[in-house]
């Protein structure tokens, strides 16, 4: 495979023979969808180019609930289907794709009425465990039932007279920033080209036929054109603006909904695993998240600025109000250490085909569904021809990244005639999954050869797999590197370095708030680490004085808005103002 290092100089590179070569497909969108595509399309044989117009999981992949699961809800809503194919997706994750980064998770369901609720709920998540099974990599252990002593056992936190007792059950967690990042870079590996921070802002074509789009970079402002058999765009919530671009008006129709979370540190909840509270709507999450825990998330319109969703007071005090619900220490807001919130692409409406329409395309006409509230909108994703030359993908969830990647490449191999071979991305290990146990094996080994604790490998180990090496070799070549982050002891200086160098960092935001999560776990939202990450970035990338001072004010700014936990606005108005005064994470014409 190819050297896959996202470095400053293979940027540069990598933007020149955007320019330069021909392409049978280029994606655009850097998100979840956007990676998969790319890499899907790259171990079928295809050339592929893949842009994002700002960093890679800038959106709503690095901001999910970190989970890869079935849904019980979807279960619950007699989506069968769509849990089946995410559960066979969430043993292939863990079991070949990306072992270092999806890993199990133990959940408590508490039971609040003896029989007919455990017999209901116990029913259900037995159907989950055999849509669920397999007996190869990946397969989890089966739901148990507890009574209300072993439940709260396992989480003492809980008010002994909230359950009469709880099922166990598994599904799996990931770090959904990282997991992008590493799903570009196995692209990269089998030979696609991708650049972050160039948006498309134009399209080309040739007659009624789209061959490519027009780019701008965003770090110097320069434009430039890619030839492509085929465009592909895998833009989430944005799809209907993209669409825009290229002149159509709702191909797909997509409803924004925000979902929101809160960060608070471990020990404010006492529990040995992740739990589930029921609410009038849904179903309420506490997932475990290293030394703190997540708790979400809402579900809910959002039709103002998308490329800043904005926690409201209100969505905080509708979380805590419900946690607190089952909570024999109920959590208040100065327990929120910091929040996040971002938004779901939830497909609301698909264009039919019914015949040739202006320019030659096909005319759409209007499809949708008439759903009162964005918890009945569907998950499943639509892939669409909005043009010869011109697909669109959209909808999904994360756990099922593989597949909407899959059928977009199908759908833009059939439109261009492409010279492609078949989906192998489940046989296909990202970066970092080949070789990892038996690297995790040898543990104390590393920490002695490279002479740092053995806390720090296993730290390593965890979020870089068998890359854990060239972090480690960063260190090897400067001592300085070993040391923790200040105000962030958790991570080493070396992952600053290595983001630049190897995984495309360009800005404070990338490396505080996507290659680490320094930003929703320290209680400042990385404010001490911010200059000593600035100092280890500024030479990788040129930096002068006056860009590191106008980097530290731009993250300030950004994580004063998003993830403090401070004072939020009290309605979705306000929350809209301060969205708009704000430079967009998505800039778009």
């Amino acid at each position: 495979m190819a050297d896959a290092a996202l470095s400053p100089v293979r940027r540069r590179d990598d933007l020149r023979r955007l320019g330069n070569e021909p392409f049978d497909l280029l994606v655009v969108g850097g998100g979840i969808t956007g990676a998969g595509t790319a890499l899907d399309a790259a171990t079928r044989g295809l050339r592929v180019g893949l842009v994002e117009a700002q960093d890679w999981a800038s959106g709503t992949s690095s901001r999910s609930s970190k989970l890869v699961h079935g849904g019980l809800r979807y279960l619950q809503q007699f989506d069968l289907h769509l849990v089946h194919e995410a559960l066979r997706e969430r043993a292939l994750l863990i079991g070949v794709v990306a072992p270092h980064l999806v890993r199990p998770v133990s959940f408590l369901y508490p039971l609040q009425t003896p029989v007919i609720e455990r017999a209901y709920v116990g029913a259900g998540i037995a159907l989950y465990d055999v849509l669920a099974s397999n007996r190869g990599k990946g397969s989890l252990p089966w739901h148990r039932h507890l009574s209300r002593r072993s439940a709260l056992e396992r989480a003492p936190g809980l008010r002994r007279d909230s359950l009469v007792g709880a099922i166990e059950y598994f599904d799996a967690q990931v770090d959904d920033a990282r997991y992008v990042v590493e799903t570009v870079r196995t692209a990269v590996a089998y030979g696609a080209v991708a650049v972050s921070r160039a948006a498309a802002v134009g399209f080309r074509r040739d007659g009624d036929r789209v061959f490519g789009a027009r780019l701008r970079d965003a770090e110097t402002g320069e434009e430039l054109d890619v030839a492509a058999n085929v465009t592909a765009l895998a833009t989430g919530p944005w799809t209907e603006e993209t669409e825009g671009i290229a002149g159509r008006s709702r191909t797909v129709e997509v409803r924004p909904s925000k979902g929101v979370h809160l960060v608070v540190a471990k020990e404010k909840v006492e529990s040995s695993a992740a739990l589930v509270v029921r609410t009038e709507r849904s179903v309420l999450f506490v997932l475990p998240w290293g030394d703190h825990w997540l708790i979400g998330t809402t579900d809910t319109d959002w039709d103002e600025e998308k490329a800043r969703p904005i926690t409201t007071q209100a969505d905080v005090h509708y979380l805590l109000s419900q946690v607190n619900r089952v909570l024999s220490r109920p959590l208040t807001d100065h327990d929120v250490q910091a929040t996040y919130a971002g938004l779901r692409p939830l497909v609301a409406g698909i264009g039919v085909v019914r015949g040739p329409g202006e320019h030659g395309a096909e005319r759409i006409d209007r499809m949708t569904r008439d759903e009162p509230e964005t918890t009945k909108v569907s998950r499943e994703h639509a892939v669409a021809r909005l043009a010869p030359g011109l697909v669109v993908v959209s909808g999904g969830k994360f756990t099922t990244y593989r597949v909407m990647a899959a059928d977009t490449v199908d759908a833009a191999v059939a439109d261009g005639s492409l010279p492609a071979g078949r989906s192998v991305t489940s046989e296909v290990r990202l970066l970092g999954a080949e070789g990892y146990e038996a690297w995790r094996n040898r543990q104390s080994a590393l920490a002695e050869g490279h002479d740092v604790p053995e806390a720090v490998v296993g730290h390593l180990l965890a979020r870089y797999g068998a890359l854990v090496g060239e972090v480690l070799s960063l260190v090897d070549s400067d001592r300085a590197l070993a040391e923790p982050v200040p105000g962030a002891t958790g991570y080493v200086m070396a992952e600053i370095a290595y983001a630049v160098s190897h995984e495309g960092a360009r800005h404070l935001d990338d490396v505080l708030l996507r290659r680490t999560r320094i930003g929703i776990e320290t209680p400042d939202a990385g404010e001490v680490a911010a200059p000593a990450a600035a100092a280890v970035m500024a030479p990788l990338l040129g930096w002068d004085a006056g860009t590191v001072v106008a980097e530290l004010d731009a993250y300030r700014q950004t994580a004063a808005l998003e993830y403090l936990a401070g004072e939020r606005p009290a309605d979705d108005a306000e929350a809209a103002r301060r969205a708009k005064e704000t430079v967009p994470l998505l800039p778009l014409p």
